[in-house]
């Protein structure tokens, strides 16, 4: 009877909640997909997207964002894009708590950026992951 009441409570309990984690999972992957194309797509329009990708030593920069080799608008278009698109393809978790605008609104002045079309994209990309 034990064994009776363990397995009723997997396929009635433990199974469902797994799945819906599942498809929670896959649904947050969308949107941050779908997000990351829009981000992409306003990078290229607002004239933010390079065709050359900057050096090997830039791109291994230590520092958070790249800060020391790397402006903002690259390190999104050639780190964070890409990393990103990366860990859906992998089916791994996303980072939770990403805090990026911050730092975009910070970087967008300092570089005198009109960020208006791209900080709400960047918003909704650290709600997406909260």
């Amino acid at each position: 009877m034990n064994a009776l009441k363990h397995n009723k409570y997997l396929s009635d309990v433990i199974i469902p909640a797994c799945l819906q984690l599942i498809e929670v999972r896959v649904i947050v992957s969308a949107e941050v997909s779908a997000l990351l194309n829009s981000l992409e797509e306003t990078l290229q329009s607002e004239g933010h997207w390079a065709g050359m990708p900057p050096s090997v030593e830039a791109l291994s920069s230590a520092e958070p964002f790249c800060v020391d080799t790397l402006d903002f608008t690259q390190w999104l278009q050639w780190i964070y894009i890409p990393r990103m698109r990366a860990i859906i393809d992998q089916h791994a978790p996303l980072p939770s708590g990403s805090q990026i605008q911050p730092y975009a609104e910070e970087a967008f002045g300092a570089q005198r950026i009109d960020g208006s079309r791209l900080l709400p994209i960047i918003a909704s990309l650290d709600a997406a992951m909260a």
